[in-house]
């Protein structure tokens, strides 16, 4: 099926984030896919308040899955406009006592982004030759956390695949950037213990957590305007970080 619609496809779509990002570019006119690992009736919620999407179910991880997920995109949609690679996993656990399997679990992330990225650049060119790909990135790629080592090298590694792919696509009418949330009130942030949580909101400038449809307000400028703007990392952060 091709839709007249603009596609966006949100990965991690069923909540926090990911939800507001879905909300958002629904708003924009967007006919948007839901991807959503685990949580199928948070995507179901999500695409009851749009009234008009689709719900991807996948693991990122797995490739058959991922390949799965892509011909299913072309077969709802028919190709896609914008990518947003938001889907995350955060293990907190220092160095001591973080397992190998834990490790590997939070570095399948970035390879499940740079694989379905692979394949979404495929279906931009069935369109018009043109699309967006927005990577939800963390202050924390920039700034460090500890115990949380594996996610801030899975963050850092997400801004520096932004900026080599923008320069990989140039010449294609792709834009390539990413978004870095600073402490933003998700169940991702509230499962940190509570001295690192009083510990962040002390830095913080303005005082208090950014609520998840802050960081979508930009993604969705990023999907429909900044045309001029490429392989950057615009970070929404309250002034926790300069950037």
């Amino acid at each position: 099926m091709m839709t007249e619609k603009r596609v966006a496809i949100v990965t991690g779509g069923g909540k926090g984030i990911g939800a507001a990002c879905c909300r958002a570019l629904a708003k924009e006119g967007f006919f948007v896919g839901i991807h959503c690992r685990s949580s199928v009736d948070q995507a179901k919620a999500v695409l009851a308040a749009l009234g008009d999407g689709f719900i991807l179910q996948a693991d990122l991880a797995d490739v058959d899955q991922v390949e799965a997920m892509t011909a299913e995109i072309k077969a709802q949609a028919g190709g896609v406009d914008v990518l947003v690679n938001n889907a995350g996993l955060s293990i907190n656990a220092d160095i001591n006592s973080m397992k190998i399997e834990q490790f590997d679990a939070q570095r399948a992330i970035v390879r499940g982004a740079w694989y379905l990225t692979k394949r979404i650049v495929r279906l931009f060119m069935l369109r018009k030759n043109a699309g967006r790909i927005i990577n939800i990135s963390s202050v924390v790629g920039h700034t460090g956390n500890a115990g949380q080592i594996p996610y801030t090298m899975e963050k850092a590694a997400l801004d520096a695949f932004t900026k080599s792919l923008a320069k990989e696509l140039s010449g294609r009418n792709i834009l390539v950037n990413s978004v870095a949330p600073g402490f933003i009130d998700t169940d991702m942030t509230l499962d940190l213990p509570k001295e690192i949580q009083d510990a962040i909101m002390a830095g913080i400038p303005l005082g208090r957590m950014g609520k998840p449809e802050e960081v979508a307000d930009v993604v969705a400028f990023l999907a429909t305007r900044g045309a001029y703007i490429n392989g950057s990392v615009i970070h929404v952060n309250g002034g926790l970080y300069g950037g």
